[in-house]
């Protein structure tokens, strides 16, 4: 069967891209935010997954104020890169796994998560940064990839137990897919940010960090951190956060932790990275149980 083998977690800020494109990934301004993927990217190499499903958010490239979906599945066969202004970035097309994306949707939907299939769409930073930042620049992406879109730009946004939810069915409809695969799941976006306004500019380092505490623990806190405190605590674009939930909730309760990375600032932005692997103690006592 197909399983979960990894979670991923990522800011996705657009300027890590322009610094991919432009060669400036070991300049001193951004040497060390990249440094702290350099793990990942010799995990990746080792790992070598055949499917991710990516979580992230469009930044009105794919959809704008007509149509809203609060959970979007792509589940189409490629991916052109998003032109966000400035023109696509120079990066290889996404390329696509239907059967598995129809699957997952399948069981997500007969679970009564109301799923939107996307069968076009083109993708922008907040899916291709990710994958320059543990990929960097290949000639064609090394694995296939399901673009999960989360609205997490116009209220109402989803709960973050809604989205852990999310997670653990996620989990059981890839287990329930025949065919041996490795696949990943990468919750993107955030750390603290706000864009805008008078408090345009907010970091805050302590709750960034127990954000991070709280997603190694065997527990599930996180989902029922309320979106006032997202608001208030990591700015109005904070709230990303809880993609990074959708990712935690499909590795179960128990996992460990293999690499970890947080910087402030890159633009008006904090960077955290995670990596996780579910505890397969976790699993062994299920089974015997």
């Amino acid at each position: 069967m197909a399983r979960i083998t990894a979670g991923v977690a990522s800011s996705h800020v657009p300027l890590l891209g322009v610094a991919v494109d432009q060669g400036k990934t070991n300049d001193d301004y951004f040497g060390p935010i990249f440094k702290g993927y350099e793990w990942t990217k010799e995990w990746e190499k080792q790992e070598k997954p055949d499917v991710v499903i990516l979580v992230y958010n469009d930044h009105a490239s794919a959809f704008d104020m007509k149509i809203v979906p609060t959970f979007a599945i792509g589940c189409g066969e490629h991916y052109k890169s998003a032109d966000e202004g400035w023109g696509p970035r120079p990066v290889p097309d996404v390329v696509g796994d239907p059967d598995l994306a129809w699957h997952i949707a399948q069981s997500l939907i007969l679970e009564e998560f109301d799923m939107t299939i996307i069968n076009e769409m083109d993708v922008d930073h907040g899916l291709t940064v990710p994958l320059s930042m543990m990929f960097g620049q290949p000639d064609e992406w090394p694995v296939k990839v399901v673009p999960l879109a989360v609205n997490v730009v116009t209220y109402p946004v989803p709960s973050g137990n809604r989205c852990w939810a999310l997670g653990e069915a996620i989990k059981r409809a890839v287990e329930s897919y025949p065919e041996d695969l490795n696949v990943q799941i990468w919750g993107t976006g955030g750390m603290s940010h706000q864009l805008q306004g008078p408090r345009a500019g907010l970091l805050n380092r302590e709750w960034d960090n127990k954000f991070l505490d709280m997603l190694e623990q065997p527990n599930d806190d996180a989902r029922w951190i309320p979106h006032i405190e997202y608001l208030r605590e990591t700015g109005s674009e904070g709230i990303e956060m809880v993609m990074w939930l959708i990712m935690r909730g499909a590795l179960g309760q128990k996992v460990k932790s293999l690499h970890r990375h947080y910087h402030i600032p890159c633009s008006n932005t904090a960077i955290g990275h995670l990596v996780l692997e579910p505890d397969e103690s976790e699993t062994q006592e299920k089974e015997a149980a």
